[in-house]
């Protein structure tokens, strides 16, 4: 028979093996080798690249001043004009007829001061001679007033009536290029509304969609490399005139204009181009491209802790993007070691071994 100790000890055994069993099979993790940078600033200013289109500097969207049904349209998108060139007509014949009615009575009125101021010579003769009151000399010196006050009313009326016809007419206040028509012939226009807008030929514009980190890290009067997308040989330079003071509700950018010096005939208007800026030196970061990832659905790296040597995301905000390498504008500071092969296989906490850079 087995006595206590004896079932204590058979109990025991398994337990035992078991136990050694789960050792053998619990094995430390091997770290992971992954190649490595450690963050530094750059020694030189980060160049960005933009893209844009040319625009005018200035753009006039020419309207008629009254409303009315528009017989003719004599220009359309493309097309150059000059000052004083006629771009549409109305229906004038409202206008005319309100021109012939103001004349007419300019007409009758001064008819009527003419016998009013024939009735004063005669009163004020009658009255020097003693045979006629000073009340109908007064009468009469009233009436010439009166005659004289509807003709002055009458020629305004006829200015305006004339101002009118001529307001039909729509014509050119400079020269330069129809970029957008808002109305056809045979529609009633009101008063105001856009029939072409004209691209003034004074000056062009290089417009770019711009994020607003690089709105943050530009210089204080950046000057502007721009040259043409589809022949890079046509270049020129500018300074950024105008920054809007609200960002796109979709894409969060703002639109910068910048003048441009000298700009040659082949950036016509429309034309789509490339803008470099480089960036101050300082506040640039920069990390291959192969780190980049997501995490939270934003931009991210992995991280290695330089003690521990496991790995942990972190989202970052960029500056620029391209094949080669991703400049950060928040996120990141100088001495932290960031992955830069190997990421696909990597999860938080994990332990690395440290590479290097790729050679």
């Amino acid at each position: 028979m087995i006595g206590r100790y004896g079932w204590t000890l058979a109990l025991a055994l398994p337990l035992l093996f078991t136990a050694c069993k789960k050792e053998e099979q619990v094995e430390a993790p091997v770290p992971r080798p992954v190649r490595s940078v450690t963050v530094k600033p750059s020694d030189s200013g980060e160049t960005v690249i933009l893209t844009g289109h040319i625009d005018a500097q200035d753009s006039s969207a020419m309207a008629f001043r009254i409303g009315g049904r528009m017989l003719q349209r004599f220009v359309n998108v493309g097309d150059a004009v000059t000052p004083g060139q006629e771009l549409a007509r109305l229906d004038a014949q409202n206008e005319l007829n309100a021109l012939r009615a103001a004349q007419a009575n300019r007409t009758a009125a001064a008819a009527q001061l003419t016998q009013a101021r024939s009735a004063f010579e005669r009163q004020r003769t009658l009255l020097s001679q003693g045979h006629t009151p000073r009340a109908q000399f007064e009468l009469a010196e009233k009436a010439l007033s009166t005659a004289q006050a509807n003709v002055d009313a009458n020629e305004v009326q006829v200015r305006i009536a004339a101002d009118r016809v001529s307001y039909t007419i729509l014509q050119a206040d400079a020269a330069g290029t129809v970029t957008a028509r808002g109305a056809e012939p045979g529609e009633v226009v009101q008063a105001g509304q856009m029939v072409v807008t004209i691209a003034r030929k004074d000056g062009r514009d290089a417009v770019f969609d711009v994020p607003a980190q690089v709105l943050r890290s530009a210089p204080s009067d950046p000057r502007i490399a721009v040259r043409l997308t589809d022949d890079p040989s046509v270049t020129t330079t500018g300074r950024v005139r105008e920054v809007a003071p609200q960002a796109d509700p979709v894409t969060r950018t703002f639109a910068v204009r910048v003048g441009l010096t000298d700009p040659p005939a082949a950036m016509r208007l429309g034309a789509t181009v490339n803008g470099t800026m480089r960036l101050e030196a300082d506040q640039v970061i920069s990390v291959p491209a192969s780190a980049l990832t997501e995490f939270n659905r934003q931009p991210a790296v992995w991280v290695v802790d330089p003690e521990k040597l496991t790995v942990s995301l972190r989202n970052i905000e960029m500056l620029s993007f391209d094949q080669a390498a991703v400049s950060v504008a928040h996120g990141l500071e100088p001495g932290d070691i960031v992955v830069t092969a190997g990421i696909q296989a990597l999860h938080p906490g994990q332990t690395v071994r440290l590479l290097g850079p790729a050679g």
